[in-house]
C-alpha cells in the first residue's frame, strides 16, 4: 500500500534546513564577526552584508522560488506569479550582495575578480537575471516579453512549450551553480580566517563548515523536490 505524501509536506526538510540555515550564517556575521553595517571604519562590517544577503537573499529565496512552483497547494496562476516574485527579490539581493564585497575591496585596497568563486559569482548572476527576464522574437508578436516563464497573453503557444524545458535545465544548473559557489565561497573566507589566526578547530570555524554543509543539503533537496513532484 502505498503513502500519499503531499508536496508541501515534502518541502518540510528544505524549509528547516533554510531556516537553520539563515540563522547560522546571521550568528556567524551578527554575533561572531562583529555585525552588519554599510559604512563602517571595520570594512569587515561590510562585507558581512554578502555572506547573508547571498545566502539568505540569493541561495533560500532562490530555493523557494524553484520549490514554489510545484509545492504551494495554489492555482497555476498564482503559483507563477509566486515564481517570478522570489525569484526576482533573488536577484535583487544577489546583486546588493555581490556589490557588497566590491565595496568592502575597494575600501580595503584588495583587488577584485581574482578567484574562482568571484569569477564564477558574476558569471551566475548574470545567467539568473538572463532567465529571470529574456525577449523572444514572436514573427506575429516582436514586442513579446517572457518573464521567468511567465508569458504574456499573444506568444506562440509552440514556442512556449518548446522553450520551457530549456528554461527548466538552464534554471536547475543555474541554481546548482550557485550552491556550489556559495560553498566555495565559505571556504575562501574561512581559509582566509584561520591563514590570520583563527582557530582551526574553534567554534567558529565548526560553524562555517556546518553552514556551507547546511546550504549544500538544503540545495540538494531542491533540486530533489523540484525533480520528484
Amino acid at each position: 500500500m502505498g503513502i500519499e505524501v503531499k508536496s508541501w509536506e515534502l518541502a518540510f526538510v528544505p524549509h528547516a534546513l533554510a531556516s537553520a540555515g539563515a540563522v547560522m550564517v546571521l550568528v556567524w556575521c551578527i554575533y561572531l564577526r562583529g555585525g552588519l553595517a554599510w559604512e563602517s571604519s571595520n570594512k569587515s562590517l561590510v562585507f558581512n552584508i554578502h555572506p547573508v544577503l547571498m545566502l539568505i537573499g540569493f541561495i533560500i529565496l532562490g530555493g523557494e522560488a524553484i520549490m514554489s512552483y510545484k509545492s504551494l497547494p495554489l492555482r497555476k496562476e498564482v503559483k507563477k506569479v509566486v515564481h517570478l516574485v522570489l525569484h526576482a527579490i533573488a536577484l535583487i539581493l544577489g546583486i546588493i550582495g555581490i556589490y557588497a564585497a566590491f565595496k568592502y575591496h575597494n575600501e580595503s585596497s584588495i583587488a577584485n575578480l581574482y578567484s574562482l568563486h568571484s569569477w564564477l559569482g558574476i558569471g551566475i548572476i548574470v545567467l539568473y537575471g538572463i532567465q529571470l527576464k529574456f525577449k523572444v522574437i514572436d514573427p506575429f508578436k516582436p514586442m513579446d516579453i517572457w518573464f521567468c516563464g511567465i508569458f504574456y497573453p499573444g506568444g506562440a503557444a509552440g514556442l512556449r512549450r518548446e522553450s520551457l524545458p530549456w528554461h527548466v535545465v538552464v534554471g536547475l544548473f543555474v541554481y546548482i551553480l550557485a550552491v556550489a559557489n556559495a560553498a566555495i565561497g565559505f571556504l575562501e573566507k574561512l581559509t582566509f580566517l584561520e591563514s590570520s589566526g583563527l582557530a582551526k578547530y574553534g567554534a567558529e570555524a565548526y560553524l562555517v563548515n556546518f553552514t556551507a554543509i547546511v546550504t549544500i543539503l538544503y540545495g540538494a533537496l531542491v533540486i530533489i523536490l523540484y525533480s520528484a513532484i
